[in-house]
């Protein structure tokens, strides 16, 4: 009686196991002196944390990725120049996903419009790509037709740049995303220290800019991210190691407070690189990839979109490039480009902190994390 009962859990147990695997992909730099092969599918499973690997795609330097909103189609930068013979070219790559094998096959492969693309992003109907191209300044614009990329749209040119003469000898786009209502695009300019706002054509797939918002000079707009409710948007900027919470009306951006995601006792490199929201809202984590080496860690508050720090978790590893949390907002997986591996943290969603669970994926120069459902 008693083998039958455990029996019938174990069933029982099984499929909802089962329903809490999602799958995680990692984007890679394949250089000359990397052992990586391109993007690496895993399961993860929500629950537990425990992951497997199921494939591996090989592709140039796919350092950033974009899941399209069918969850059919996967895009990849081809982070590349046409200045070495190890290189091809920057392109947009675009890869079918088989849900039950777990396994990408490209379909197409387009010109970025530019150098080094580092970003990619898409609208919400799934038609329009658009590629931040790093070393050139610019956004390209792609049409896609169920995943298959035509030629380049439109391209923007940004020109400028900043009194960093090493790092910002002219524009560098660095991440672009659509605000919650889908009607601007905003674009970091790391070379020029701007986050623009272009007004987006859904039906032409075209840009026109609209406004823009002047960070400090020197301090390197790089990637941002939303509150749950658009009405905040929180920007890193990588020079100068800051975060800036602006207030978002209608594609405008409104100066609500800058600080710092440095230690106050911190002295050293600074390379901020990543940041995230937590899906409640109450949460923003942002990766530094210099000396540092943690993921610094702020409540925010509701009302003026303000944040405080509450704690610093180091990445046990070396170059955050990258972070995300998993679809059930239970773990933070952190992408270590220097040391070839992603830590797994628990997070403790009533205080925002993170616990090292042990649990690690070793995989050659991670530097983007993405899922599908």
């Amino acid at each position: 009686m008693k083998k039958c009962l455990l029996y019938i859990l174990v069933c029982c147990a099984l499929p909802a196991l089962a329903q809490k695997e999602n799958y995680l992909l990692v984007g890679t730099y394949t250089g000359a002196n990397s052992k990586s092969e391109g993007i690496y599918v895993y399961k993860f499973n929500t629950l537990t944390g425990d992951n497997s690997l199921v494939s591996v795609t090989k592709s140039s330097n796919p350092s950033f990725l974009a899941i399209a909103p069918d969850k059919k189609t996967v895009y990849a930068v081809n982070e590349n120049a046409d200045s070495t013979r190890f290189i091809v070219g920057g392109n947009i790559s675009s890869f079918s996903f088989d849900h039950a094998k777990g396994t990408l096959t490209e379909i197409s492969k387009q010109p970025s419009g530019g150098k080094h693309p580092c970003h990619v992003t898409e609208d919400a109907s799934g038609r329009w790509v658009f590629a931040s191209n790093y070393s050139s300044g610019s956004i390209g614009v792609l049409h896609a037709t169920k995943g298959k990329l035509d030629t380049l749209q439109q391209v923007i040119q940004h020109t400028g740049s900043g009194p960093n003469t090493d790092r910002q000898q002219g524009p560098h786009v660095h991440s672009s995303l659509f605000t919650p209502d889908k009607k601007y695009l905003l674009v970091a300019d790391l070379g020029t220290d701007k986050l623009t706002s272009y007004a987006f054509n859904k039906n032409k797939g075209s840009l026109q800019f609209y406004s823009e918002a002047a960070s400090t000079p020197g301090s390197g707009p790089r990637h941002f991210d939303f509150s749950p409710n658009g009405k905040f948007v929180y920007l890193i900027e990588e020079m100068s190691g800051t975060v800036v919470c602006y207030k978002l009306n209608n594609g405008k951006l409104q100066l609500q407070q800058r600080t710092s995601l440095l230690p106050k006792d911190f002295k050293g490199v600074v390379g901020a690189a990543d940041i995230h929201v937590s899906a409640d809202g109450r949460f923003l984590y942002c990766s530094d990839r210099g000396d540092d080496n943690n993921i610094s860690i702020f409540s925010i508050d509701p009302a003026s979109g303000k944040i405080t720090n509450v704690g610093y978790q180091s990445t046990l590893g070396k170059g955050p490039r990258n972070f995300n949390f998993d679809p059930s907002g239970n773990f933070l997986l952190v992408a270590n480009q220097y040391t070839d591996d992603i830590i797994i943290f628990k997070v403790n969603k009533k205080t925002g902190l993170l616990t090292d669970t042990g649990k690690r994926i070793h995989v050659p120069v991670p530097v983007c994390i993405k899922w599908i459902k």
